[in-house]
Formats: structure tokens, sequence, C-alpha cells
């Protein structure tokens, strides 16, 4: 029976990382992934370009049911840590808004570094591999690998979450956590578009391929980011973080003029140009078919700003400022970006990441309950968890 120090399952980006840490520790490492390529994830996400950490990352841009979870990992391995690795690779990178991160050339070149890295630690990366039973075995554990039984000191689950299934995401690791004991919080898809009601798809498919930057808020969340208008609903950054916060029935707000006090202007355009029309001074702001449909939707007649009452002008800015919409739902899980929830974190250890009760099991990235908003930070968390792992095993 072949024997491994660490048997890693998950060949992603927390996986990789906690197996070359452990690697250059001088540990016998095996990663086993049942696709046919590592990192799949990673060369798919920032359209290509794999938005790969964000400078400004800190454990309030993690949701959780226990927001202290990430802080140790976090403080340990930071994104500066990260940004030395590519940088000693040759990875050119260029920030494409504040903090995040991306590859200026292609996300194969972070694929490619972790590989690289796991080669020089002499790990062993096993692919289009099988994983059946997971055992405890005394004082480490035993794993059917492809028919074959493995014995290991340690085995690391870094499965991920549900997000992307044709990617090869399952609940594997939630499966494995609830074998153990451990508790699996509910899990839904985040960082999704958003689907409408049939009512508006019609209205909202022929603003398709639009994009403005609005306030989103849902919830206890509030972001300033781009919207993007789809043929299935709305989507782009500022969607995408308003799903984190979303459950079904809750609305989502916009405010279409962020940067513009409304009320306030149109009462000085009232007075300085009064044959100015509503429908003129909108379109100038936003993309003409937007503000066509915002006036249409809101039952407002594109008149003289002469004509325009106090009270009129209140209901304008009210309007702009907090429009709401119930989303029918999201695209789901085919096309979300990551998990929300996962295996319950009052189990593990926040500085060894091994399970309290079975410390020769560990659970590292996103199966865990940690999900980051957009931005990098989701990579961030792979990074600190895995080495916080593969320093401690």
């Amino acid at each position: 029976m072949k024997t491994y120090d660490v048997v890693i399952i998950g060949a992603g980006a927390a996986g990789l990382m906690c197996a070359l840490t452990a690697g250059y520790r001088g540990l016998r490492v095996r990663v086993v992934d049942h696709a046919s390529k590592a990192g799949k994830k990673i060369l798919m996400s920032g359209g290509g370009r794999c938005n790969f950490t964000n400078l400004a990352t800190t454990p309030a841009h993690f949701f959780s049911r226990n927001p202290h979870f990430s802080i140790s990992a976090l403080k340990r391995y930071t994104p500066h840590h990260f940004v030395e690795l590519v940088e000693r690779h040759g990875v050119e990178y260029v920030e494409k808004a504040p903090g995040q991160l991306f590859c200026a050339q292609s996300a194969k070149e972070i694929v490619s570094l972790l590989l690289t890295e796991c080669e020089w630690a002499g790990v062993e990366v096993s692919l289009s591999t099988t994983v059946g039973r997971v055992e405890r075995l005394g004082e480490g554990m035993q794993l059917e690998i492809d028919g074959r039984t493995v014995a290991a000191g340690a085995v690391v689950v870094a499965t991920g979450g549900l997000s992307v299934p044709t990617l090869g995401a399952s609940g594997f690791g939630y499966d494995l956590a609830r074998q153990f004991g451990l508790a699996v919080t509910e899990t839904r898809a985040a960082l999704v578009p958003f689907t409408v009601t049939s009512q508006w798809k019609a209205s909202l498919a022929s603003l398709s391929g639009l994009s403005c930057p609005v306030v989103a808020s849902c919830g206890d969340g509030a972001y300033r980011e781009p919207l993007l208008f789809t043929h299935r609903g709305l989507s782009g950054p500022a969607m995408l973080q308003a799903s984190s916060h979303w459950l079904p029935g809750m609305p989502v707000a916009i405010d279409w003029l962020p940067s513009t006090p409304v009320a306030e202007t149109l009462a000085d355009l009232r007075r300085r140009v009064p044959r100015r029309r509503l429908g003129s001074w909108l379109g100038e702001l936003l993309p003409k078919r937007l503000s066509q449909a915002l006036i249409e939707w809101q039952g407002w007649q594109d008149r003289p700003l002469a004509e325009l009452s106090n009270a009129d002008i209140d209901a304008v800015a009210s309007g702009l400022g907090a429009w709401q919409f119930k989303p029918a739902g999201t695209e789901g899980w085919r096309t979300a970006e990551v998990t929300m929830g996962g295996v319950d974190t009052a189990a593990v250890s926040s500085k060894t990441f091994a399970v309290d009760a079975l410390p020769q099991l560990y659970f590292i990235g996103e199966v865990l309950d940690v999900t980051g908003q957009l931005g990098g930070f989701n990579f961030q968390w792979a990074w600190s968890s895995g080495v916080a792992c593969g320093q401690a095993i």
C-alpha cells in the first residue's frame, strides 16, 4: 500500500497552494483531482485573465457565519506575498480597478506557476483520478484512489463548491464533511446574475448589452459598480455583488445616477432652462435607450422642466435614486462564480484548518463557509488558507 504524508483532494487554487507549501517542507504530497486539467476554475476566471488577488483584502470582504474565522490566515499570507510569487515567475499583471490584479496575458500563467512550484517541491499531481472512500486509519487516513488503497498521514479537502458544474464542481467535499460528523451550512449560488419575471423580459431584452455605473443595494450590502443588461436579466459587477445578499422575495434597489444630486440639479435646470425636456436631460446622463425605458417604466411624461412641480421633481429623484425590482431568481450554479455557505467553520481550526475532533483531516478554500466579495478576494482566500494549512500539516 502506497503511503504519503499528505493527500490533497482538489487541484484548484487552494489545493495546489497547500501542496507546494507542504512539499517545500519535505513532506511526501500527492494531489488528486477528477478533472483532466488542474486549476480549471482559475483558467476561466476573470474572462481568462484571472483576477488573482485584491490588494485591499481584509476579513470584512468575506461572508461567513463566523466572520472572525478568516482573520488569522489572511494576516499570515497577504496579497503582497502572492504578488511576490507572481513577480518571481515573471508573470505580468495589470490593476484593472483599484486593488484588483489580473494577468496581463492569460490565466494559464497562474496555473503554470502553481504546477511549476509543485514540481519543484516534489509534489505528485494526479489528474483524471477518482477518489472513492475516505476513512480514518489509526492516527492517519486511508483513501481509495482509482480503486487502489492509499495511506496518508493527513487528508486535505480542497474540492471547492458547487458553482460551474461544467468544470467538474460537485458536493463531494460536503459529503465528506458530513461523513465525519461536520455540519454544512446552507449553500446557494453567489456572485451570479439575476433573472427577471416575464413582465420585464421584453423591455430588458431591448436593452441587452447596455452597461452603466450604478449603486446596487440589497439587504445590508451596497455596491458602486457597473450594471449590465442581458437577454436573461441583469448582470455586471453591481448585480453579482448584490446577489451575495439576496434571498428569494427580496427587492434589489438601484441608484441610476449615484454621482448626481437629482432633485437639486432638476430644480436648478427648471429655473435656468425651463424649456429643457426631462428625457433630453436624462439621455445625456444615461444611455438613450435606458433613459427612455426608465421614463416609460416610471410612467413619467417627457415634459419641459418648467412643467414639473416640486412633487414631480421629488418623484423623479426618488425613482432614479431608489428604483426597485424583485428578481425572479438567479442564473444558478451554471454561471455562479462562487458558493455561499459550506463546511461549518465551528469545528475547524482557523490557524491550521484541521478538524478539531479529527486533526488528520483538513478543509481549505471555497469548500468552507467563507465566501469573498467580487474582485479577487476568493482567490486570496484560496492562497491564504492553502498556505496556512500547508505550513501546519
